[in-house]
């Protein structure tokens, strides 16, 4: 039965995480051995009624975590890394990221379908771009950045950076003035709350946003009213000070 493969799946799963690292070919492995992907996805289908109420235990979280990690070894390997797409399995981790609870557990969960979507996006390829605009990645990834731990925003911002740095991204966000403020405001909101608690790899995918945005002719006037003044007034200076790079851009 599929619930039996699912199960025979769990023992190994939480050493593969480990193993992939050495073992190169694991993402076509993966894909093309029977019933792999589809017990993979039974363990995390599982685990969606504990997320509203949000009851998941620590031991589900991991569980599924490792199973995410396979999943971010296909979506990284470029033979799998289509295929994945087209077979929609991306949207299978979405509940995860509209989740509100804090808890370690969900943290987790976040973060490590996260890291799937970066990996998707850490290649420039317009075609996963494309699929990830037809979804609601970008609003999902809007909601991390306003309430996720640093590491998850950091990642969450990463991909919309990524997005917006393609050109379709770009047109795509900027396309109506409720997108581009949707996305205007988190960002916003995230450099006054980095006044508190620095993070320079965060300012700098934030910064970043605000650069490919300038692309844009109508974003770019938008700016000049909405821009914060932090980034303006040397508030990030000594952040910045080892980052010249990043200087630059503001």
């Amino acid at each position: 039965s599929t619930s039996a493969t699912a199960s025979c799946a769990r023992t190994p799963s939480s050493s593969y995480p480990r193993k992939r690292e050495i073992f190169q070919d694991l993402a076509p492995l993966l894909w093309h051995s029977f019933g792999t992907i589809a017990a993979l996805l039974q363990e995390i289908v599982s685990i969606y009624p504990a997320l509203s109420p949000p009851v998941l235990s620590a031991g589900a979280s991991n569980r599924v975590c490792n199973a995410l990690a396979l999943l971010q070894c296909v979506a990284s390997h470029p033979d799998t890394r289509i295929p994945f797409l087209h077979a929609h399995v991306p949207l299978f981790l979405y509940p995860f990221l509209n989740t509100f609870s804090k808890t370690r557990p969900f943290e987790y969960l976040r973060l490590t379908s996260l890291g799937v979507i970066g990996a998707l996006v850490k290649v420039d390829d317009t075609e996963v771009i494309g699929f990830l605009l037809q979804t609601e990645i970008i609003p999902l990834c809007l909601r991390t950045m306003e309430m996720g731990s640093e590491l998850s925003k950091t990642v969450a911002t990463f991909i919309v950076q990524k997005i917006l740095l393609d050109d379709i991204g770009l047109r795509y966000v900027c396309a109506t003035p409720e997108r581009f403020y949707a996305v205007g405001s988190v960002l916003g909101n995230m450099v006054i709350s980095l006044a508190d608690q620095p993070s320079t790899r965060l300012l700098k995918h934030i910064i970043r946003c605000y650069l490919r945005l300038s692309d844009n002719p109508r974003a770019c006037v938008a700016l000049h009213n909405c821009l914060p003044d932090m980034l303006k007034d040397g508030t990030f200076n000594i952040s910045l000070r080892d980052d010249p790079a990043t200087r630059r851009w503001l």
